[in-house]
């Protein structure tokens, strides 16, 4: 079987936009779930609705594959289904490392999701010497002494990195040094790589942040006009004066001071 070393998707060399490839996994999932339920067709509106996306942008995207669907028909799922994945690379076995069995670690070695979409976990690999040798997701950790080797015999070219943030750039300069392209990064931090060598960031802090400030605004949309009429009887929330410079930045309607 084919692995990650040898074989990669031809996205870019076929001049695929990044903005379509970061969409086609949302089309995929769409897809599967209809494949699983014998689903033979599906329209765009309808593939557009399940991927969260506008139907002229998916009709865009996958145009970009070649594929136009039929008029009054629309797409065939499971040729899509096959289209996507071999355009993601998903059609070979992909052998990836996670560095860093911490409960983070531990949880992503236990996802069941991995070996259905093509990718293999091919070590559980960690710092601690008091780890080496448990079993996690029926793996046994190898300690971070082993990472060039198994790298090199398993090869390997995606690496996660599920350490805490004063570890991961040293970790992600061994993966890189023994010839990893690609980093999936937990760690709370930013990575610094070489050219050629890409990354995406998890980084769920960051996402709980930008929701917190999205309900801080709809709390606010919901209650100014009110409090402020609360707190002028017989004054209509519209005649309310504004504070001093409006209490807006300067699009008028995000605060000009916004909490850390």
């Amino acid at each position: 079987m084919a692995t990650g070393r040898t074989h990669r998707p031809a996205t870019r060399s076929r001049g695929i936009p990044e903005a379509t490839v970061a969409r086609l996994p949302l089309y995929l999932r769409a897809l599967t779930a209809l494949s699983e339920r014998s689903v033979p067709t599906v329209s765009s509106e309808e593939l557009a609705a399940a991927a969260g996306v506008n139907s002229a942008k998916l009709r865009k995207d996958f145009s970009y594959l070649g594929s136009y669907g039929t008029r009054g028909v629309g797409y065939d799922v499971e040729y899509l289904v096959y289209q996507i994945s071999r355009e993601l690379g998903l059609t070979q076995d992909w052998p990836v490392v996670i560095v860093g069995i911490g409960n983070l670690g531990a949880a992503l070695a236990n996802y069941g999701g991995f070996a259905s979409r093509g990718f293999r976990v091919a070590a559980l690999i960690d710092a601690d010497p008091a780890m080496a040798g448990k079993p996690v997701a029926g793996l046994p950790v190898r300690h971070t002494d082993e990472l060039e080797s198994i790298i090199r015999d398993n090869g390997v070219s995606i690496g996660v990195i599920a350490t805490p943030a004063g570890a991961a750039q040293q970790v992600c300069d061994r993966l890189v040094a023994a010839g990893i392209t690609s980093i999936l990064n937990f760690a709370p931090t930013v990575l610094s790589v070489p050219e050629g060598v890409d990354v995406r960031k998890v980084d769920l802090s960051i996402e709980l942040q930008i929701l917190a400030f999205h309900e801080q605004r709809k709390a606010g949309e919901e209650s100014g006009p009110a409090a402020a009429a609360a707190a002028r009887p017989g004054v209509p929330a519209r005649a309310s004066a504004p504070a001093a410079g409006g209490g807006k930045g300067p699009e008028g309607d995000v605060p000009a001071v916004m909490p850390a």
